[in-house]
């Protein structure tokens, strides 16, 4: 079974986020709503609301898995994504991590 959640960048502030319900967007890719079997139309056409409140730009699909600490991208690139520059721990999200907030992140 491929599970799958729309990502997008929030226009304000260029974060990643994720469709959550209710059509609100989360920085946390736990709190996504998830796909199951490549079912993404209804999440897709849940998205296009946020382009037209002028929320996010470019939403598109991304693979999933569940992992020991919580849903983790399928895809390095979109773990990269999730989590910021891989050179400089002292920068970006890595720097701000103090715990499971709002915009909590995706593990390597």
């Amino acid at each position: 079974m491929t599970a799958s959640v729309v990502t997008a960048n929030r226009l304000g502030d260029g974060a990643v986020v994720y469709l959550a319900p209710e059509g609100r967007w989360t920085g946390c890719l736990d709190a996504a709503l998830v796909a199951q079997d490549d079912a993404t139309e209804p999440l897709m056409a849940m998205a296009e609301r946020g382009l037209v409140d002028r929320l996010v730009v470019t939403p598109y699909v991304i693979a999933v898995e569940d992992g020991p600490d919580g849903r983790l991208a399928s895809h390095i690139k979109e773990r990269i994504r999730a989590t910021g520059p891989t050179v400089r721990l002292d920068l970006g999200k890595q720097a701000a991590q103090t715990g499971v907030t709002e915009s909590c992140h995706v593990p390597l």
